[in-house]
């Protein structure tokens, strides 16, 4: 098993097979998805056995999110290239509702960012979310990102946000 990052807060670690169940039921919360592309748990499924097998094949992924103190699960989170342009590198996280506010989406803002950095030559990191999201847009503004001019992708504006190296 592979840690991204840990602190005294969170650990972001590979997702392990048995964790299945924690992640369907993250994804099963209708506020947690309200921003997220997906809707069915056979979405969901997919993505997490899609996580697994790309455990340690190369530096991106989707990663869990845990408390420090008691491994409680507290979110997903990924780096990626960016569908809308390949040379960028795209972060994004869900949290669940009752760690909403507490700073964890900035830590791991910040930590997915330095990860990519140290892992790439990339010069910028990129994160969207919908219009509406205003909670994400601070997080994200908190981590370093400046807003840049809104993306229409499928049809759909997404405020976009941009961290350089």
């Amino acid at each position: 098993m592979s840690i991204l990052h840990k602190s005294e807060s969170i650990i972001i670690r590979d997702l392990l097979a048995e964790e299945q169940a924690l992640f369907l039921d993250h994804f099963s919360d209708n506020e947690v998805t309200r921003h997220v592309p997906y809707r069915t748990t056979e979405q969901y499924t997919e993505l997490f056995k899609m996580a697994v097998e790309n455990n340690n094949k190369g530096i991106f992924n989707r990663w869990g999110i845990y408390n420090a103190a008691d491994n409680d699960f507290i979110g997903v989170c990924l780096a990626r290239h960016f569908s809308y342009n390949p040379d960028q590198l795209e972060i994004g996280y869900t949290l669940s509702k009752r760690y909403w506010g507490k700073g964890i989406g900035t830590e791991v803002s910040r930590a997915l960012v330095q990860y990519c950095f140290e892992k790439t030559d990339n010069e910028e990191v990129v994160a969207v979310t919908d219009l509406d999201n205003v909670g994400s847009q601070k997080v994200l503004e908190k981590a370093g990102f400046t807003r840049l001019d809104d993306l229409v992708i499928d049809d759909e504006d997404l405020a976009f946000f941009m961290i350089k190296r």
